[in-house]
C-alpha cells in the first residue's frame, strides 16, 4: 500500500512538472514548475556537497552556452528596438528552470524504484497523460469539479472557456497537445525496441491501448495530438518490418493484437458516437478533418484555414528580417505560427541559434544512444513540424533526459545494473 501512495505521488510530481499551472491563492509568476525548481536547487547543491566535485557533460555546456547566446541576441533585439518585451530574451531562466524541476522529478523517481531510465518515465508520462485526458472530460462534463478547479487553479482556463474547449489540471490547448504527441513519440520508441526483444506481450497490449488512448482522448483536447500520434504510428509501422518480404514472429503477434485493439476501437466509437450526444460531439472536434473530408470530400480544419489565410505574416524590412523588432507577448502580430513569431520577434539571427538549440540537443543524444536514433530524429523532426503551428519549445523533455544522465549515468541504463530490483513494471532486464 505504501508503495502504491508513492508512485501516485511521483505521478503528482510528473504531472505538476510535465502540466504546470499555477494557483489562485499564489502570485501569478510562481506555478508548480518554479516551486519543482526551489526544491531542485538545494537537491542538486547536496547532491555535489556530497561528491565534491562539480562536472558538466559537454553536452549539457554546449547546451546552456547556446540557451544564453539565444537569450542574449534577443535581449539586443529589445534593446535596439527599443522594447521591453522579455519573452525570450530570459530564456536562460527557463533553461535554468526546466532542469533544475526536470532534476527533482528524476531524482524523486529514482528514490521511490532505485533506479530510472527511458523507459519508466515513459510509463510515468503516459499515465500522467491519459490521466490528464480523463480529467479534461470530467471536468467539462460536471460544472461542480469545474468550478472546484477554477476555484484553486491558475492555468489561463478563461480563454480556454471563450473558445469553448477542455482543459485539465495545466494541460489545454496547443501546449497540451505538444506534449501528448511528445509522449507518443516517446511510446513508439518503446514498441520498436526492447518490448519486443523481450516478448513482454501483456505489456505491450497495456502500452498499445494507452498509446490510442492518449491519441483519441488527446485530440479532444488539441487537435495538435494529432502530429505525434502520426510520427508514432509510422515509426512503428517502417521500424517493424511491416514492409519487408520476411516478419518476425513477435512482430507478427504485435500487428495482431493492433489490428484487434484498433477493430474494438472503431466498433466502441460507433456505438458511443450514435448514442451519445456529448461523445458525438467529442468526436467531430478531435477528427474534424476526417469528417470533413467524408462528408465534403475535402480535407480541413477551422484551424488550418485561419493558418493558411491569414496567419502567415513576414517582416516588411531588411532589418526586422535580420533582428526582430523585439515583439512577442500576446497576439501582436496576429498570429499563432511559430515561424513567424519567432523571426518577427528576434530576426534569422535568434531564430538559427534557437534552432541549432535543438538540433543539437537532438543530435547530441543521438550520437550517444544510437540505437534509439529514430525517437531523437522523431523528437528533431516534431521540434520545427510543430512551429507551423504554434509557437512553443519541447525543452522540457531534454531537461528530464539531462536530468536522468545526471543521476543515473544513462538514459537507458537497464535495470540488472542497478542493485535496487524494485520497479514500477517487473520488467526483468530491459
Amino acid at each position: 500500500m505504501i508503495k502504491v501512495l508513492m508512485i501516485c505521488f511521483v505521478g503528482l510530481l510528473v504531472s505538476c512538472y510535465f502540466f504546470s499551472f499555477g494557483f489562485t491563492f499564489l502570485p501569478p509568476a510562481v506555478n508548480t514548475k518554479i516551486i519543482l525548481a526551489g526544491i531542485g536547487a538545494p537537491l542538486l547543491f547536496t547532491q555535489l556537497f556530497r561528491s565534491q566535485r562539480v562536472e558538466v557533460s559537454r553536452q549539457l555546456f554546449t547546451a546552456t552556452g547556446l540557451a544564453i547566446v539565444f537569450s542574449l541576441v534577443c535581449y539586443i533585439a529589445t534593446d535596439l528596438n527599443r522594447t521591453d518585451d522579455f519573452a525570450y530574451a530570459t530564456y536562460y531562466l527557463s533553461f535554468a528552470i526546466w532542469l533544475l524541476a526536470g532534476y527533482t522529478v528524476v531524482f524523486v523517481i529514482r528514490q521511490v524504484h532505485g533506479y530510472i531510465n527511458f523507459h519508466i518515465l515513459t510509463y510515468y508520462l503516459a499515465a500522467v497523460c491519459l490521466a490528464q485526458c480523463i480529467l479534461a472530460i470530467w471536468i467539462d462534463s460536471s460544472p461542480a469539479v469545474q468550478s472546484l478547479v477554477d476555484r484553486y487553479i491558475e492555468q489561463g482556463q478563461a480563454f480556454a472557456q471563450e473558445v469553448d474547449r477542455l482543459y485539465g489540471i495545466g494541460a489545454s490547448l496547443d501546449n497540451a497537445g505538444v506534449r501528448f504527441s511528445l509522449v507518443l513519440i516517446m511510446l513508439s520508441a518503446l514498441f520498436t525496441r526492447d518490448l519486443f526483444q523481450k516478448r513482454t506481450m501483456w505489456l505491450t497490449v497495456i502500452l498499445l491501448i494507452l498509446f490510442f488512448a492518449i491519441l483519441i482522448l488527446g485530440n479532444i483536447i488539441a487537435r495538435t495530438t494529432s502530429i505525434g500520434g502520426v510520427m508514432g504510428l509510422l515509426s512503428i509501422f517502417f521500424t517493424t518490418g511491416l514492409f519487408h518480404r520476411i516478419i518476425r514472429v513477435e512482430f507478427v503477434r504485435f500487428f495482431t493484437v493492433l489490428s484487434i485493439l484498433i477493430l474494438v476501437s472503431i466498433l466502441v466509437a460507433m456505438y458511443f458516437y450514435t448514442h451519445n450526444e456529448l461523445f458525438r460531439g467529442y468526436m467531430r472536434f478531435a477528427f474534424e478533418g476526417f469528417f470533413n473530408y467524408y462528408e465534403t470530400g475535402e480535407f480541413r480544419t477551422d484551424s488550418t484555414d485561419k493558418l493558411s489565410t491569414n496567419m502567415w505574416v513576414w517582416p516588411k524590412d531588411t532589418r526586422t528580417w535580420l533582428i526582430g523588432t523585439g515583439l512577442f507577448d500576446g497576439w501582436i502580430f496576429n498570429t499563432d505560427i511559430g515561424y513567424c513569431r519567432f523571426v518577427l520577434y528576434c530576426g534569422i539571427a535568434g531564430f538559427s541559434v534557437f534552432a541549432s538549440f535543438f538540433i543539437f540537443n537532438a543530435l547530441s543524444f543521438l550520437s550517444r544512444y544510437k540505437r534509439y536514433k529514430l525517437l531523437f530524429l522523431s523528437l528533431l523532426a516534431f521540434s520545427f513540424i510543430i512551429w507551423f503551428k504554434v509557437s512553443t519549445d519541447i525543452f522540457l523533455i531534454y531537461a528530464l533526459f539531462y536530468g536522468v544522465e545526471g543521476v543515473q549515468g544513462s538514459l537507458f541504463t537497464s535495470k540488472s545494473t542497478v542493485e535496487n530490483e524494485n520497479s514500477l513494471f517487473n520488467l526483468g532486464n530491459v
